[in-house]
């Protein structure tokens, strides 16, 4: 059964009521307020990925060391030696340093076409 709750924008709540009581534990009403807040900061704090033996730094400079690091984080993730959690992060901040090396070349790209065109100009 689903909790009964229904939230300030008049949608019910989606999370299963708890055994034997028509809420959820978030909703209940007899479970006191700050036993409720202790269990969402507990929830909150479980999602946190500690990391035991942090990585080492590394610099990239080139597109061709993100492939690099993403072969590195595949085997380490295979080997067991890192949280999924994490090697998905470092995947998604890869490609998004991807995409800003590619919009790096095309600006550098642009503004070189645009300083020969004004030294075309000027002369």
């Amino acid at each position: 059964m689903k909790c009964v709750f229904i939230k300030p924008d008049d949608v019910q709540c989606n999370a299963n009521a708890m055994s034997g009581a028509e809420f959820c534990y978030t909703h209940n009403p007899t479970i006191p307020e700050d036993e409720r807040h202790e269990a969402r900061t507990r929830g909150g704090k479980a999602n946190i990925v500690k990391v035991a033996n942090p990585l080492s730094e590394i610099t990239i400079n080139k597109p061709s060391e993100v492939v690099d690091l993403l072969t590195d984080t595949i085997q380490e993730v295979r080997r067991g030696n890192l949280d999924p959690r994490i090697a998905n992060t470092i995947g998604y901040l890869a490609g998004h340093l991807l995409k800003a090396f590619e919009v790096t070349k095309v600006a550098d790209r642009v503004e070189t076409i645009e300083r020969v065109i004004l030294e075309r100009r000027t002369h």
